[in-house]
């Protein structure tokens, strides 16, 4: 049989890092195998519904190299991919499920369901008066217009037990069930009972999600079997954590794909990064291609441990895709963060000191700071002891470098770098006691991506005689 799954996020706003390692995971279930991906969108609970958030769906995917082979905007033999585009689906299956013993009407209310931060569903029983109505009563009262919902019926007694390929053999008590609403009153129907009808009629293979849906599976299982439908496959993944107490958690302002690529993450490192939340590839090597992750993912090395999201890791392993990153694209990425660079500035130059010496995108912005405006500095940063370099040592290589500088033809780092090492050779002094004065003169800073060759490049020779001409005269 063709592996499919799916992926079935509700719009709720950004998405979240947990959402898209469950969307990688299945992405990665179905193609390791051959089989197709299928993007549906869970747009029922209108309470939580964000504007927007479906084009969010889209771009992330997209942008991490996630490509859905049946999806709302690309069509499919099973649409519509839209859960409120199939509201009258549920309504017949709700019904037969009743006239199968599966389910019964109730005229309690709707109870709402509890939920925890994260919207996800917290078993509590309750016990419906309602199922001992018998069927031709409840008929009765429904045809005089009383309103109802349908409940689903746990009669069984024992354990319910089923297969996980995470987390082996799963064992609940089927008294600790609950009775939960399937079809709303005004027809709608629950999240736990559409993706029962969604998954059977799409021909869904293996359903992906939380451990959070362990204690509830045995209720799908139940509609699954009165049915007379094949389960699914069920693979549930251990929660992705930001310490060893607390989950993350988009309500809790932890950050979500958007904000990492906002503070300069790059989506392929922040998916390789995910794809290693709970999954490893039984080797040492750790930077991968979402196409070669396809390649060797296997449901087997899933760990049913919780896993914690460092950022330090993930901002080396951001550092790695930056220096991978071809020249030109990377000049294209820091362009945004170039708008206040001067004309002056060798850009191309900027971006070659730059690239191998950042983590992080907006990392750009605190390394170019004196490019864009020498800072004011005193003369005692001047002082290095292990550049054996003070104010007075400054004072006396400056015009010399100015001199040499002034006259050098070739303006480029090999060109400069030799100049100003003869110029030291030339006064019987360190290279250091050259080179670190001219770097603080023309960037007023400890510490700067580059040496002093390297900045004089970037600023250009007109720029670079100005700024030796200002520290010369504040020093005199």
């Amino acid at each position: 049989m063709k592996t499919r799954t799916r992926f079935a996020p509700s719009p709720t706003g950004y998405m979240h890092i947990g959402n898209l390692r469950t969307a990688l995971y299945e992405y990665l279930i179905a193609k390791a195998s051959g089989g197709d991906f299928i993007l549906r969108i869970e747009d029922t609970d209108q309470k939580r519904y964000v504007e927007g958030a479906v084009d969010i769906i889209y771009n992330t995917l997209k942008t991490v190299g996630i490509r859905w082979d049946e999806g709302p905007d690309v069509g499919g033999d099973f649409g519509p991919y839209v859960q409120s585009e199939r509201k009258d689906l549920y309504a017949p299956y709700a019904h037969k499920l009743v006239e199968l013993g599966g389910a019964h009407y109730c005229f309690c209310g709707e109870r709402e369901e509890q939920v925890d931060e994260e919207g996800n569903e917290i078993i509590c029983k309750f016990e419906d008066p309602c199922k001992k109505i018998p069927l031709e009563e409840a008929k009765k009262r429904i045809a005089a217009g009383e309103p109802y919902v349908i409940r689903q019926t746990i009669n069984k007694t024992g354990k319910s037990k089923y297969e996980d390929k995470v987390y082996g053999l799963i064992e609940i008590d089927y008294d600790e069930l609950d009775e939960g609403v399937l079809l709303k009153s005004d027809g709608f129907p629950t999240y736990n009972f559409a993706n029962v009808i969604d998954d059977h009629l799409m021909g869904i293979t293996h359903v992906v999600r939380g451990n959070e849906y362990l204690p509830s599976t045995p209720k799908y299982n139940l509609m699954y079997d009165t049915f007379g439908w094949q389960r699914p496959v069920y693979v549930h993944l251990p929660p992705v954590m930001k310490d060893a107490q607390h989950k993350l958690s988009k309500r809790n302002g932890d950050a979500s794909f958007q904000d990492l690529v906002a503070k300069g993450y790059l989506p392929e490192a922040i998916i390789n990064y995910i794809a290693l939340l709970g999954w490893n590839p039984g080797t040492e090597e750790e930077i991968f291609s979402i196409a070669e992750l396809a390649k060797i993912f296997s449901v087997e090395r899933l760990n049913k441990s919780p896993a914690i999201f460092d950022i330090v890791k993930l901002t080396w392993m951001n550092g790695m895709y930056i220096r991978a990153l071809p020249a030109e694209r990377f000049h294209q990425l820091a362009q945004p963060y170039y708008k206040d660079v001067p004309a002056f500035v060798d850009q191309e130059a900027l971006s070659r000191t730059l690239q191998p010496r950042i983590e992080t995108l907006t990392q750009i912005s605190e390394q170019i700071d004196f490019i864009v405006a020498l800072p004011a500095f005193q003369a005692e940063l001047y002082a290095n002891k292990k550049m054996k370099t003070d104010a007075a040592v400054a004072r006396a290589n400056l015009p010399a470098i100015r001199e040499v500088l002034a006259g050098q033809i070739e303006w480029n780092n090999d060109a400069l770098f030799a100049a100003l090492k003869a110029l030291a050779e030339k006064l019987g002094v360190k290279n250091g006691q050259i080179l670190y004065p001219a770097r603080i003169a023309l960037s007023g800073k400890e510490t700067t991506p580059g040496g002093a060759t390297e900045i004089a490049v970037i600023l250009g020779r007109e720029e670079t005689l100005r700024r030796l001409d200002a520290a010369i005269a504040a020093l005199n």
